[in-house]
């Protein structure tokens, strides 16, 4: 089951970093790249903080572990192909102060679950760029099938986490997941009655 787990993660990431590339250089999408720096800024201090607290391996949290990459790479290829909408706001760079925040807490007191936690937050935090992006908007900026990955992932990866931190890591991103894949279906609705015809 652990395999399986483990390779069900690595296949959804790998789905999600390719089809993420090809719509960046279609122009298909223009997801925020704050969001994805945030992620990976926040994602290493995750895995770093539940390493160290209970003695796990990398595959123990493998979404986590996985994800690191993940971020890390999206990050890279938006701020290479994405469009200048998915560039920093001022409210962003606020949210990253917070993120750093946060590390340099960890930095000098070394609480490894206490940090963990405050990250999780930061992570839920990360999400308010597109979260914004999409309320405020009647176009839909993301992909439905990158998002289901993202929704898939964590699923596969409670098959093999260990311990209570690697369980929130994913449940965490389950619920953040599918409350971003509601904006955007509700952005759709909000564009297709913005381009209907007015009744004459």
């Amino acid at each position: 089951m652990k395999l399986v787990s483990i390779l069900g993660v690595l296949v959804v990431n790998a789905f999600i970093a390719i089809r993420t590339t090809v719509l960046l250089r279609r122009g298909a999408i223009q997801p925020a790249l704050a969001m994805w720096v945030f992620f990976t800024i926040a994602v290493a201090g995750s895995l770093s903080t539940y390493l160290m607290d209970g003695g796990f391996g990398l595959t123990d949290n493998i979404l986590n572990s996985a994800d690191l990459i993940l971020c890390s790479y999206v990050a890279v290829a938006i701020l290479m192909f994405g469009d200048r909408s998915t560039r920093f706001s001022r409210f962003d760079l606020g949210c990253l102060a917070a993120v750093v925040a946060i590390l340099v807490f960890w930095a000098f007191t070394r609480q490894h679950a206490s940090t963990n936690l405050l990250i999780q937050a930061i992570l839920v935090i990360s999400y308010a760029p597109v979260v914004h992006r999409l309320w405020t908007s009647d176009v839909n900026t993301e992909s439905f099938a990158v998002w289901a990955a993202l929704l898939l992932a964590p699923i596969f990866s409670l098959l093999s986490s260990k311990g209570t931190l690697a369980t929130l890591y994913a449940v965490r991103a389950i619920a953040c997941t599918g409350g971003l894949m509601i904006l955007m279906a509700r952005a759709e609705l909000r564009g297709r009655r913005s381009r209907q015809p007015d009744p004459e």
